[in-house]
């Protein structure tokens, strides 16, 4: 007869690297959530002291876009792990990619990163 315990995998183990994948997989959705709720919030109550990168970072994640940024030591890099809404890619390519360089950057800053949970 076996029994079930709830001792966790012993780190290293491939358990243990697929319940990390699974606890960091669901730590990416609850930060994109809670990044679209602020938008949402901020969106609503516009006090008209936003910046132009963060109004069209927060326009692009209301649209549903998944992007996150990665910040290494000041360096940048965007990532997109699910498919954005149709309207949400458009909106990117047609609005963030086009800025230069330091701007699309200023953009990606204010994305929710891959950072913290």
């Amino acid at each position: 007869m076996t029994s079930k315990t709830n001792v966790p995998p012993e780190s290293g183990t491939d358990d243990a690297r697929s319940a990390d994948t699974e606890r960091a997989e669901t730590d990416r959705k609850r930060a994109l959530e809670t990044a679209r709720r602020n938008a949402s919030s901020a969106l609503s109550r516009d006090s008209g002291t936003e910046t132009p990168s963060l109004k069209l970072a927060m326009e692009y994640l209301s649209l549903g876009g998944h992007r996150r940024s990665m910040i290494d030591d000041n360096i940048t890099d965007v990532r997109q792990w699910d498919e954005d809404p149709p309207e949400a890619e458009r909106f990117w390519k047609e609005r963030v990619e086009t800025l230069s360089k330091d701007e699309r950057k200023q953009v990606e800053d204010f994305l929710p990163t891959i950072n913290t949970p």
